[in-house]
């Protein structure tokens, strides 16, 4: 179970992207491969399922500024998407290795790949928007609404959406093309976002002071209620950003892992299965955390 595979065409090492498919190296994964295609089934139904209910909801809501409700509405429509597509691909090709169809396992681990480079670059250009959204919010303040308008807004999620296509076609030219500018632009947004929720953080609490003197002699100020909404906006925000994080890193780590690696172990194999499946996890944790925060 823990032994290597390394496979050569014409003096050349194979990426693990080309062996994704070889009986020699997943042939011994059926066992594995049945777990991962159920819980991947389970958790496209839960992703899809909850973010429909998800929009349906950000459909009638009124309190949210238009720009900022766009953004969640971009957000939740790639982790529906991914429900829908990328893990019915991604439970596809597991399930063909466990019946050792490699035909359909070329085609699906190439559909899912192809869909998963777009609807996550998506994602997490989105999340990072989604905190420069909070911290305009915060430094321009009634000049925000006239700076941050739908339309602007539109064309920064259609050029998302162009980027990220762009990222996907370049899998299927070269998927080490794809790899490593997505290695690169994952951490980028990250921390991007990451930077600016701590600026965010230290300049509310700067303000704290200021915002409570300010309650205590007129508590009926709209002033002082639309602060508190903003932080529980930013807040709401924050809990996705680390959800995020979670679901994210650990594919990160053993995607970096299999760039360096010139051998790829049985092993290895089975971490990036699961590591892979905790990332689509995402789109089903956000619906979730969405409805906690509401209720909050």
């Amino acid at each position: 179970m823990n032994g290597t595979k390394n496979l050569a065409r014409d003096g050349k090492l194979r990426i693990f992207d080309e062996q994704a498919c070889f009986p020699s190296l997943v042939g011994g994964l059926q066992q594995h491969s049945v777990y991962l295609s159920t819980a991947n089934i389970l958790l496209s139904l839960t992703a899809f399922l909850g973010n429909s209910v998800i929009l349906v909801a950000l459909h009638k809501e009124s309190s949210l500024h238009p720009p900022s409700k766009l953004l969640y509405r971009c957000l939740a429509t790639t982790d529906l998407l991914v429900g829908l597509v990328c893990q019915p691909l991604y439970a596809t090709y597991w399930m063909s290795v466990s019946y050792e169809h490699w035909s359909l396992c070329r085609f699906a681990y190439d559909a899912f790949s192809v869909s998963a480079y777009a609807l996550c670059s998506v994602s997490l250009l989105t999340m990072a928007a989604i905190s420069v959204d909070r911290l305009l919010a915060l430094l321009l303040g009634l000049r925000y609404r006239e700076l941050v308008t739908l339309k602007r807004t539109y064309i920064i999620v259609a050029t998302f959406w162009v980027l990220s296509g762009f990222t996907a076609l370049s899998y299927l030219l070269d998927p080490r093309i794809a790899t490593w500018y997505t290695s690169l632009a994952r951490p980028c947004c990250i921390f991007i976002a990451l930077a600016l929720y701590i600026k965010i953080s230290r300049s509310l609490s700067r303000h704290q002071a200021h915002v409570q003197d300010h309650v205590q002699q007129q508590p009926n100020q709209p002033n002082a209620l639309n602060m508190a909404q903003y932080r529980r906006a930013v807040y709401s925000a924050l809990w996705v950003q680390l959800a995020l994080v979670v679901c994210y890193v650990p594919f990160s780590i053993v995607e970096t892992v299999i760039a360096f690696s010139k051998t790829y172990s049985l092993h290895l194999v089975i971490n990036w299965g699961i590591a892979l499946s905790l990332l689509y996890c995402n789109s089903t944790l956000n619906p979730f955390i969405y409805y906690w925060r509401i209720r909050e």
